[in-house]
C-alpha cells in the first residue's frame, strides 16, 4: 500500500505567469483571483488538492517584483518567507513570453533556497505552436545553467486546456513528505469567506479599468451577515463592501458614469459570491479614497496588508 503524502508546494513567477489559473486548475474550483492584470494576488492563497493517497496544499504567492511601493515590498517578503516555509517550489514561466529580466531575478533568487525542490513549469503551452514550445523549454534549460538552479522537471502545461495538469499534480505530490491529511476532505481553501468575497468584488473591479489604477484598488468587508426574520427556506445574507482608491480622480473610475460601473462591479461579482456563501446576496457596495494607502504604513495596516 501506498504511504499518504501530504504538505506543501508554491507557485512563484514574475506578474501575469499564470500562477493563480494553474492554482484554481490543480484545485478543480476558483480558489485564487485571475486578471490580466499584473500583480493582482495579493494574498497567500491555500488551494486544496486531495486525492486517494496524497493531499497536496497550493501557496500562490504575489508575482515577485522589483517594488515601487511599501505594499510592493510587503507583498515580496511574504512571498520569500513562503519559500522557506514549502516542500516543493513550482516556477512558472509562461511559454507565449521570451526568458526575460524578470524570470533572471526570480530564479536568480531561487537559487539561494538550496534544499527545496524545484519543477519548472512552461505555462500557458496552449498559445504556441510546438517548435516555439521546443525553443521555451531548451530556454527553461539554459536559464538554470545559468544561474545555478537544478529542476527535478521541467513540464508544459495548460491551466486553461487542463493538458498536464494531473501530471504536475503527482510530480509535485512525489516531492512531498509522507503524512497524514492536514484539512478535511473536501475542504478547498482555508481563506475565510471574508477574503474570498472581497478577492471577488476586486477582480470584478479591476475589469476594463485603465492601466494606472489596478494596484490603487483594494477592498475591504465592512460587515457580512444574515439578514434577520428571514424565513429558513429563502436565507439572505447583507454584505457590505468598501472599495479603496488612492485619489479622488480614481473614485469616478471606478463609480462610472451614472453609477453603472459600480453596478457592473456590484453584478459581476454577486453570483461568485453568492456561490461561495451558498445563499442569496444582498451586495451593497461603496467607493472611498485612502490617500496614496500604497505608501502609508498605517493605511496598510488597515486595509489588512
Amino acid at each position: 500500500m501506498t504511504a499518504f503524502r501530504s504538505g506543501f508546494a508554491c507557485f512563484v513567477g514574475r506578474p501575469n505567469a499564470g500562477k493563480s489559473t494553474l492554482t484554481n486548475a490543480l484545485v478543480g474550483e476558483k480558489v485564487a483571483i485571475t486578471s490580466s492584470r499584473p500583480q493582482t494576488t495579493r494574498h497567500v492563497i491555500r488551494g486544496l488538492v486531495t486525492t486517494a493517497d496524497a493531499q497536496l496544499i497550493l501557496v500562490d504567492t504575489p508575482g515577485l517584483h522589483r517594488p515601487r511601493t511599501l505594499l510592493g515590498e510587503r507583498l515580496n517578503d511574504l512571498v520569500r518567507t513562503t519559500w522557506a516555509e514549502v516542500d516543493a517550489i513550482g516556477v512558472c514561466l509562461p511559454a507565449d513570453q521570451r526568458i526575460g529580466p524578470g524570470d533572471r531575478y526570480i530564479v536568480g533568487q531561487l537559487a539561494k533556497v538550496r534544499r527545496t525542490p524545484m519543477v519548472a513549469i512552461a505555462t500557458k503551452s496552449d498559445t504556441v505552436s510546438p517548435d516555439r514550445l521546443l525553443e521555451h523549454l531548451a530556454a527553461i534549460g539554459a536559464l538554470a545553467d545559468e544561474l545555478g538552479v537544478t529542476w527535478r522537471h521541467v513540464v508544459p502545461v495548460s491551466a486553461v486546456s487542463g493538458y498536464q495538469v494531473e501530471h504536475l499534480r503527482d510530480l509535485l505530490v512525489a516531492e512531498l513528505p509522507e503524512g497524514m491529511p492536514l484539512y478535511p476532505e473536501g475542504q478547498l481553501t482555508d481563506e475565510p469567506e471574508e477574503t474570498l468575497v472581497a478577492e471577488v468584488i476586486r477582480e470584478a473591479a479591476l475589469e476594463g479599468v485603465r492601466d494606472e489604477l489596478p494596484h490603487s484598488i483594494a477592498v475591504v468587508i465592512e460587515e457580512m451577515v444574515a439578514r434577520e426574520d428571514r424565513p429558513e427556506d429563502r436565507p439572505l445574507v447583507d454584505v457590505r463592501a468598501n472599495i479603496f482608491v488612492e485619489r479622488e480622480s480614481q473614485k469616478g473610475i471606478v463609480i462610472g458614469r451614472k453609477g453603472a460601473r459600480l453596478r457592473q462591479i456590484g453584478s459581476d461579482s454577486r453570483s461568485q459570491i453568492e456561490r461561495i456563501l451558498g445563499t442569496p446576496v444582498y451586495l451593497d457596495l461603496h467607493v472611498k479614497v485612502a490617500k496614496d494607502w500604497q505608501r502609508d504604513p498605517k493605511q496598510l495596516r488597515r486595509l489588512g496588508f
